[in-house]
């Protein structure tokens, strides 16, 4: 059982890494609000769920994780929100 949540916590902390990766890489001068929009979803939902992840490992306390990953504020206030898909 410790080694599944090893291997998520470390599948999910890639997960993190390559979003973060993502946001950094970006180009604001091409001007895609909306790409740039998903990307910050898509980080959203990975480091909510490695947040997940940490927490069934026992480790609650995620302030050195966010200052690790460089995990902006913009990410850290979507963390468990549902948007509505819009038609």
């Amino acid at each position: 059982m410790l080694a599944e949540k090893a291997s998520a916590l470390g599948h999910h902390g890639r997960l993190v890494e390559q979003a973060m990766a993502a946001l950094r890489t970006f180009d604001p001068a091409a001007g895609d609000a909306e790409a740039r929009l998903k990307l910050v979803r898509q980080a959203a939902r990975h480091v909510w769920a490695y947040f997940v992840q940490r927490e069934a490992c026992g480790m609650r306390d995620h302030r050195q994780v966010i200052k690790d990953y460089g995990i902006p504020g913009e990410v850290l206030v979507r963390l468990g929100a549902a948007e509505t898909l819009q038609k």
